[in-house]
């Protein structure tokens, strides 16, 4: 895609425009769903396991909005585990003990077979994490992190990473391409829930591989790829459509919902039920610590009308869940952190509904 003058588009004109067929009489706005398991001899395609005409508008678009080449994946967790078979059996995982709780899993349990050494330091210590990373293979970073919404010096990390020869993921799924290009600051791969914010409706499971344009991306996007074929965890085509027909609205819901979480954030703060409030400053996800502990965080999360008590985040809808009535939550989430993920609503209507569910707390 070119622009049609010399000024490089924005990110968010760019979730508009990329991944359209070319703009030819009688051509369709927005790329067909190609519903086939096997393709004809003697094409770009041979078999939907390793490739498909639907994957190839939506990679095209992520990776151009991250700066690198994209690889879909069945979920999230799908991509986690194709860039832990990265690591080499007995390898060293750099990771915070407060990152997503599927990937602390994974990474747990790999650990525990003895599959990998896992070193877990809280990335808001810059200088632990260097300490932490001579002789490591893998540095999984995620900013902001998820549920704390603690945000770590990513460039000083990526930068320390690449000085001890250690292969780096983030986590931007909250920050989205919008907020944030990890590859710009030296990251290997960007990894994201395409679940959450670039599909934005809760209506499919997703994930999305970033690499960089450069020979050390290129070798690590062989990798992934050669992992997504052998492993099976492909997504299907009408996920992927689904995903980009999201994409379209990424910059404006993320704008809507940003403004809208600062507003409520402040908000939280002078409310007496509330004893903590994690806001980032930026982007559309925070936390918020109950006065009265587990029980009063659960009324909360019972008492909402609008808002709705479910997990998952990044939709268009506004979410809320208390994350420690999982057992597989790392004990570093306080039991009373309740992690709200705004949505596109009328803010007032938000406050309205979250201030009635706090009374009843």
């Amino acid at each position: 895609m070119t622009s049609p003058d010399p000024r490089p588009l924005t990110p968010a004109t760019r979730c508009v425009a990329l991944g359209r067929p070319p703009h030819e009489p009688g051509a369709p706005v927005n790329p067909p769903i190609v519903l086939s398991s096997t393709f004809v001899h003697g094409g770009d395609h041979v078999y939907g396991r390793d490739s498909t005409p639907t994957w190839e508008p939506f990679e095209a678009a992520v990776g151009d909005l991250e700066g690198g080449r994209a690889l879909t994946f069945a979920s999230g967790m799908a991509a986690a585990a194709a860039v832990l078979s990265l690591v080499p059996h007995g390898g060293v995982v750099v990771a915070p003990p407060s990152v997503y709780m599927g990937v602390l899993t994974l990474l747990r349990e790999a650990a525990e077979a003895g599959g990998i050494v896992l070193r877990e330091v809280d990335l808001t210590d810059a200088a632990a994490v260097e300490g932490a990373l001579p002789g490591a293979d893998l540095a999984w970073f995620e900013s902001p992190s998820n549920p704390l919404m603690t945000v770590c010096d990513l460039p000083r990390l990526l930068a320390a990473a690449r000085a001890a020869g250690v292969t780096s993921v983030v986590d931007s799924t909250f920050a989205t391409p919008i907020l944030a290009r990890p590859l710009a600051d030296g990251a290997d791969i960007v990894l994201h829930s395409a679940t959450k914010y670039l599909s934005g409706h809760s209506d499919l499971l997703l994930g999305v591989l970033v690499t960089p344009d450069d020979p050390r991306g290129a070798d690590l996007h062989e990798r992934l790829h050669h992992h997504r074929h052998l492993h099976g965890a492909v997504a299907g085509p009408f996920e992927t459509w689904l995903a980009l027909r999201g994409l379209r609205t990424l910059a404006l819901r993320v704008e809507r919902a940003g403004a809208s979480a600062a507003t409520l954030a402040a908000r939280l703060e002078a409310h007496p039920a509330i004893e903590r409030v994690r806001y980032p400053g930026r982007g559309a996800m925070l936390a918020v610590e109950v006065a009265g502990g587990a029980e009063a965080a659960e009324r909360v999360c019972e008492s909402t009308r609008l808002w709705t008590h479910s997990t998952s985040l990044g939709g268009v809808e506004s979410q809320l869940e208390r994350r420690r009535r999982y057992d597989s939550e790392p004990d570093v989430v306080p039991d009373a952190l309740v992690r709200l993920s705004v949505g596109i609503e009328d803010v007032d209507d938000l406050w309205v509904d979250l201030e009635q569910a706090l009374g009843a707390a």
